[in-house]
């Protein structure tokens, strides 16, 4: 006889358990909200769900400021970050209002919300074509516009409750790449690295 499922209501510390043993990359969301001021927050619940066309998901709790503002400008910026962005990455999980005066970003005509330049070693501007609640997050899907990728930036990692980094140096951007365009002058001026591709490459 087959043993019947244990159908106990799994706990939080379980769970939690269980996904420390799933490692991800690092991100920040951002957005500017309807009064012009910027808005983020460290996120590693990012997920690709489709290549055509190119789509991407962020898990964001409900009562997170920056979710609100994310629904309300239907538009995100998904900024991946680097090996050396750990601080960046526990300021915009920390609720620092003055987050932004503390990291280097930009906002330019293509944005869909701030870049940071110095932290990110790709950014990936959508639009929001979806969005659902569940439990305590929203699961919110973002059509990729566009993405930049900054040349030999290894990625940073969070798993089993603590920060590393990808062992292996990232493979170089393909020379076709254009550079990307003079950003206006909001926030602070990115370093020339950052390049641009269109959301048809591949993710990784």
């Amino acid at each position: 006889m087959r043993e019947a499922p244990n159908t106990n209501q799994t706990g939080q510390d379980d769970f939690r358990a269980l996904m420390a043993g799933f490692p991800t990359g690092v991100a920040v969301v951002t957005v500017v909200s309807a009064d012009g001021s910027p808005r983020g927050i460290t996120c590693s619940s990012v997920c690709s769900v489709t290549l055509a066309p190119p789509t991407l998901l962020v898990c964001v709790r409900n009562a997170s400021p920056t979710l609100a503002a994310v629904l309300a400008a239907r538009r995100f910026t998904l900024n991946l970050l680097d090996h050396n962005a750990r601080p960046t990455a526990e300021l915009f999980a920390s609720g620092d209002p003055r987050r932004f005066e503390r990291a280097e970003w930009t906002v330019d005509g293509g944005a869909c919300g701030p870049h940071l330049v110095r932290d990110a070693h790709s950014i990936a501007d959508c639009l929001v074509s979806r969005a659902d609640r569940v439990g305590d997050h929203t699961v919110v899907m973002g059509a990729v516009q566009r993405v930049l990728r900054r040349e030999s930036r290894r990625p940073l990692l969070y798993g089993l409750r603590r920060y590393s980094v990808w062992p292996e140096p990232h493979e170089p951007v393909p020379a076709e790449i254009t550079d990307v365009a003079e950003p206006a002058s909001a926030g602070r001026r990115p370093r020339p690295a950052l390049t641009a591709e269109t959301a048809s490459h591949r993710m990784s």
